[in-house]
């Protein structure tokens, strides 16, 4: 690891705003964004998004320190807010959009996060299968301003997932 350098981290599970505001209250983490990621429409919008017709889904793109907080306790964090079992779902929210996906940024990501969904698996926690997919990150587009700080800016913690 490089001393004091940055790295990227993009997950989705789900409704971007609370995925969001856990990773915001995580030390290690310096800076966090919502937008969407994978599909292939330039310059998406939440509405497009939300036609399920995109092929984006729902992302936080986060950097981090690795002095501070390693990638594994941020795969650790993931897997604990969401249901990586459910197919294209979370909570109330179903489309593609909300799939559990980890968008890797480089080799070592990449094997990191196989390497923990199997150590996951082995251990027995879900009784499902995790369906939760690894892809290489591909162009990250911020969403709107409004959904940046979504529930900082509304004074609340969770949505109603």
């Amino acid at each position: 690891m490089i001393k004091n350098k940055l790295f990227k981290a993009t997950f989705g599970a789900g409704c971007f705003w609370s995925v969001e505001y856990k990773f915001s209250k995580t030390k290690g983490v310096i800076s966090t964004s919502v937008g969407y990621e994978g599909g292939s429409l330039k310059n998406p919008s939440y509405e497009g998004v939300c036609s399920d017709n995109s092929g984006h889904i729902e992302v936080v793109e986060l950097e981090f320190n690795p002095d501070i907080i390693s990638y594994k306790e941020l795969l650790g964090i993931f897997f604990s807010i969401h249901d990586p079992t459910a197919i294209n779902k979370q909570g109330y929210d179903s489309g593609s959009q909300y799939k559990s996906i980890i968008f890797y940024h480089n080799v070592e990501q990449k094997f990191e996060a196989i390497q923990f969904i199997k150590d996951l698996e082995k251990s027995g926690k879900y009784k499902k299968k995790i369906v939760t997919e690894i892809k290489k990150a591909s162009k990250f587009y911020i969403a709107e301003d409004y959904h940046q700080k979504y529930l900082e800016k509304k004074g609340l913690s969770s949505c109603h997932i």
